[in-house]
C-alpha cells in the first residue's frame, strides 16, 4: 500500500495531539449522525465519531429537517469546523434485523452498508452505538422499488445563493455569516414539492462537495425553506491519501455512478446551476447512461452572480452542449425550469400515447 500523501500524515498528526490533550481533559468519544438511505435489501448508513466534552448518552436522536422539533439558531459556519474527530472507534449499526460493527475513518467517518435489514419502503430508524455508551437514532429512507423517478440536487447556488467558486465570497457565506441570513433560490422548494407531489414516493437527494460539518446548517436551512426531506450526500474536505485535497467533481460523479447502481430502474432530474461544474457533469452522465436521466435542469446564474462565481459576466451555454437524447435546460430560477419540465413531461406522455 502506498504511503499516505504528506498533507494527509501532517493532518493526522495534528488530530492525534489535539485528541490526545482532549482527553487528558476529560472528552469523551461521542457519536453524531445522518440522514441514510437504502432499499428494502441493503442500506447506507453515514455517522462521525468526534470528541465531545459532554457525557456519553443513551437514546439520543439525530434530526432531518421534517423534524418540528429542530431549533433555528444563529450560528456562525466556522463553529461547524472546530471539531476533533475520533479515528479507529468501534460504531455498531443496527438497523431493522441486521447489525453490523466498523471503525471509524482516520476522518471520524462512518459510511456503512447494512444488507438484511427486512424493512418496507417509508423512512426507518438506524441504532448506533459506541462501546462507552454513546448511542444515537439516525433516519433512513428506504426507497420503494416501485418508484420511477428521483430528484438528484445540488446545493450551493442551486437551492442556496452561496457564490462557491469565488473563494473569498464563499468562505465569507460559509464561516462567517449567521446562517439565518442565508439567501434561497426562488421558486426550487416549490417546484421540489410539486414534483413529489407529482410522483409519490419519489427519493430526493442534495448532492453537493460541500463538507459534512455543514450538515446541520444545511439541514435546518432546508427545513426553514420547506424542501422536501432528503439525505445529504457530502463529502470531507481537506487532505487525502493522495493529495492536498478531495475532488468535488469526482464526489458528484462517483454518488451518481453510485445512485445508479443502486437504484437501476429510476430516471433521475439532476438539477444544478451553471456557475460550477454541474452541466458538464450531468450532460457526461447522461450520455454514459440516457435511460437513467429524465431530465437535466439547470438553473442559470444571473450575470452578477456569473461575475462573482466564475469570473465570467455571462452564462456558459456551451457547458450544455453534450450530444445526448436526454432533455437538459435552463431557467433563472425554480418556477421557469418547472415550468419547462412540465413541457417536457407533456412531449413525454404524447409521445408514448402515440406509440
Amino acid at each position: 500500500m502506498a504511503r499516505p500523501h504528506i498533507a494527509a500524515r501532517i493532518e493526522d498528526s495534528v488530530r492525534r495531539r489535539i485528541g490526545h490533550g482532549l482527553r487528558r481533559r476529560g472528552w469523551h468519544e461521542r457519536v453524531t449522525g445522518f440522514t441514510g438511505y437504502g432499499s428494502p435489501d441493503e442500506a447506507r448508513v453515514f455517522a462521525r465519531i468526534v470528541l465531545s466534552r459532554h457525557e456519553p448518552e443513551e437514546a439520543r436522536k439525530a434530526m432531518t429537517h421534517a423534524e418540528d422539533t429542530l431549533l433555528d439558531i444563529a450560528q456562525r459556519g466556522y463553529r461547524y469546523f472546530l471539531t476533533a474527530p475520533a479515528h479507529g472507534v468501534r460504531v455498531t449499526v443496527r438497523l431493522g434485523r441486521a447489525q453490523t460493527t466498523v471503525l471509524s475513518d482516520r476522518g471520524g467517518y462512518v459510511d456503512v452498508v447494512v444488507t438484511g435489514h427486512g424493512l418496507a419502503p417509508g423512512w426507518q430508524e438506524a441504532q448506533l452505538a459506541l462501546d462507552n455508551g454513546d448511542t444515537l437514532s439516525v433516519s433512513v429512507m428506504v426507497v420503494d422499488p416501485r418508484a420511477e423517478v428521483g430528484l438528484v440536487s445540488d446545493i450551493d447556488d442551486t437551492v442556496m445563493v452561496t457564490h462557491l467558486p469565488r473563494i473569498l465570497i464563499a468562505g465569507w457565506n460559509t464561516f462567517v455569516r449567521s446562517e439565518l441570513v442565508r439567501e434561497q433560490v426562488p421558486g426550487m422548494s416549490a417546484m421540489y414539492r410539486a414534483l413529489a407531489a407529482e410522483h409519490p414516493g419519489m427519493p430526493v437527494f442534495y448532492l453537493s462537495t460541500g463538507a459534512w460539518n455543514t450538515a446541520p446548517a444545511l439541514t435546518r436551512f432546508l427545513r426553514r425553506h420547506d424542501y422536501p426531506v432528503g439525505p445529504l450526500l457530502l463529502t470531507d474536505w481537506g487532505p487525502t491519501n493522495t493529495g492536498w485535497f478531495r475532488s468535488g467533481q469526482e464526489h458528484k460523479e462517483r454518488e451518481l455512478r453510485r445512485l445508479h447502481e443502486e437504484f437501476p430502474d429510476i430516471r433521475w432530474i439532476l438539477v444544478g446551476d451553471d456557475g460550477q461544474h454541474d452541466p458538464v457533469i450531468y450532460g457526461e452522465f447522461a450520455q454514459e447512461h440516457p435511460e437513467a436521466v429524465r431530465a437535466v435542469a439547470i438553473r442559470e446564474l444571473t450575470p452578477a452572480e456569473q461575475l462573482l462565481s466564475s469570473g465570467l459576466p455571462f452564462a456558459t451555454d456551451e457547458l450544455l452542449g453534450k450530444r445526448v437524447s436526454t432533455p437538459m435546460f435552463k431557467a433563472p430560477n425554480g418556477y421557469g425550469l418547472h415550468q419547462l419540465l412540465h413541457e417536457v413531461a407533456h412531449v413525454d406522455v404524447k409521445e408514448t400515447g402515440d406509440a
